[in-house]
């Protein structure tokens, strides 16, 4: 009778806790929804997932060609390149030229200064040719271009990153479709063995805490289900973001925005 009343306390604990992390869930999905209203929403689960399987050449290709981080590696690269190319041009001599143009007229009222004004011209060349820098401006480019160095370095690395990441996804979500069918099975049996030892203990075969255990094993394993199909979406959903392909429908994540203005103007 301890054994049952400390399991209560706990289980209603658990309870407790897990209602207030659904409530915030449910809270931050209505903020993503645009939802004012203080409604619950319901979640339709389903141990249906369809039955993909994502090539990881095709994956690493269009993430190559479709993924922003890869276009912030080439602006880095980029902009490496660019500081390089200034500090080499502060480097060596300096060329101002100057045309300035006005006009200009005096009078004793402010209303006659503006009439007839004078013509202005003014043509200012200019050399600037530094004697001594004290190895400033090398030393300007060896540090851009040692910066460079390091960028490309770091850019190689976080394409090996970024090119690894890929593969542990693929490879994760290509056997993420087995571990929600081996979950299904797993909390079938476990709703059927809790059912057996229900019936078992109105029969007076099984303890008390047979029954418990049961009980326990069966809320185990409809977690561990729920847990497996948040884990198949979550990497499915990642894929398509990094790619922006959808291996569902087989189809790219774009748009045309000519047709969008086009069919808003309409």
């Amino acid at each position: 009778m301890l054994q049952l009343e400390l399991n209560k306390l706990t289980e209603e604990a658990n309870r407790m806790n897990a209602r207030i992390e659904m409530e915030n869930c449910m809270q931050e999905l209505r903020s993503y929804l645009g939802i004012q209203e203080d409604i619950e929403l319901q979640a339709a689960v389903s141990g249906q997932v369809p039955e993909l399987h994502v090539d990881l050449g095709s994956a690493l290709q269009l993430a190559n060609e479709n993924s922003p981080e890869i276009q912030n590696m080439l602006c880095r690269q980029l902009e490496s390149e660019s500081a390089v190319s200034k500090a080499r041009a502060n480097a060596g001599l300096k060329a101002d030229i100057y045309l300035r143009f006005g006009l200009t007229q005096t009078a004793e009222k402010l209303k006659d200064s503006y009439r007839n004004p004078l013509d202005q011209q003014y043509v200012s060349l200019g050399i600037s040719l530094p004697i001594l820098d004290w190895g400033r401006g090398k030393g300007q480019l060896r540090v851009a271009r040692s910066n460079r160095d390091l960028v490309h370095t770091q850019v190689e690395q976080d394409k090996t990153d970024f090119d690894l990441n890929i593969r542990k996804l693929v490879k994760q979500f290509n056997l993420q479709a087995q571990r929600v069918h081996i979950a299904v099975r797993t909390d079938e049996t476990a709703q059927r063995r809790a059912e057996v030892a229900r019936r078992l203990y109105l029969l007076g075969k099984s303890s008390v805490l047979d029954l418990n255990a049961s009980i326990t094993e069966k809320d185990a394993a409809r977690r561990n289900y729920i847990t497996a199909l948040y884990n198949y979406w979550s990497l499915y959903y990642t894929l398509r973001s990094i790619t922006l392909y959808d291996f569902e429908k087989s189809v790219p994540l774009t748009e045309n925005l000519e047709l969008i203005v086009d069919a808003r103007r309409q």
